[in-house]
């Protein structure tokens, strides 16, 4: 499995905005969906974002018009772009690389926890 490392989580006010990266230890090119998903304390996993190797992004209904995700290949990196957040984006935040839907290869990070409050 490709070892995934995220990054830019933290404490944000309302309204504000936070950039998350996530660095694998291989190229990314070769991986068939990249993704970000979270977990709110006392709820499950959601799934925020994805973006496949053709491009095509995917995003949760909660955070359509507010959250970008991209990828910088030469980079081996993937980018979650937050803006106008709200208090219930508080979550750990958790990079994926894999074939989701399908679970023949899934890799996980660490996660990085984004706190929105007052």
């Amino acid at each position: 499995q490709v070892q995934l490392v995220e990054s830019g989580g933290g404490l944000v006010q309302p309204g504000g905005s936070l950039r998350l990266s996530c660095t694998a230890s291989r190229t990314i090119f070769s991986i068939g969906v990249m993704g970000w998903f979270r977990q709110a304390p006392g709820k499950q996993r959601e799934l925020v974002a994805t973006i496949t190797g053709g491009g095509t992004t995917d995003y949760a209904d909660s955070v359509k018009g507010r959250f970008t995700i991209s990828r910088d290949n030469a980079k081996n990196t993937v980018y979650l772009q937050m803006n106008s957040l709200k208090p219930e984006d508080t979550a750990v935040y958790y990079c994926y690389g894999g074939t989701y839907p399908d679970k023949v290869y899934d890799s996980w990070g660490q996660g990085t926890q984004v706190t929105v409050s007052s």
